[in-house]
């Protein structure tokens, strides 16, 4: 088997420009529009972060801090407590906001940690159910189908990112043209 016709210096320049170019919205995997305002946290001038993904690692994190001093029968109660928030109103096609249904489910596998392995690989295959039953129900797009640019290609929310990919791609095509 071959390896690749571009030479290893060029590859790495590419993956920095990748990298670069992206870095803005790389870790807010929704639009960057008005209307997705309050799903998006921006760091910073420029970097801008998934809300709930952000909810859920804080949760990750405050699950272990707390499981971490707390004794094992707390944290049972706690874990069954959590997890019967977080799939009752999933059983119910409810929208959590953001706090419930991101940070309490991390909170609740931070604390998963700490109780052994029983619960540790329960606690995996509830995350695994319950995202795959996310992933099934798909993105919540109904902001976008009420929005006056719903028609636009790319819309606001999308034209920052299709315009550094655009630019990202000219460089790279220009690059490879001199080989």
């Amino acid at each position: 088997m071959t390896g690749s016709r571009i030479p290893p210096p060029l590859a790495r320049r590419i993956d920095r420009l990748a990298r670069r170019a992206h870095a803005f919205h790389r870790f807010a995997h929704h639009p960057l529009c008005e209307p997705y305002r309050s799903e998006v946290l921006r760091v910073g001038p420029r970097l801008r972060v998934c809300k709930g993904c952000t909810f859920l690692a804080t949760g990750l994190v405050a699950g272990v801090a707390v499981g971490a001093f707390a004794r094992p029968p707390f944290l049972w109660g706690a874990g069954a407590l959590l997890l019967a928030l977080v799939l009752g109103a999933l059983s119910l096609r409810l929208r959590l906001p953001k706090i419930l249904g991101r940070f309490v489910p991390g909170a609740g596998l931070g604390l998963a940690l700490w109780t052994g392995w029983p619960s540790v690989f329960a606690a995996l295959l509830i995350v695994a159910v319950v995202g795959d039953r996310y992933r099934r129900r798909g993105v919540e797009r109904s902001r976008c189908q009420t929005c006056p640019e719903r028609l636009r290609s790319p819309c606001s929310g999308f034209a920052p990112a299709v315009r550094r990919e655009r630019a990202f791609r000219r460089r790279v095509d220009r690059w490879l043209g001199q080989l």
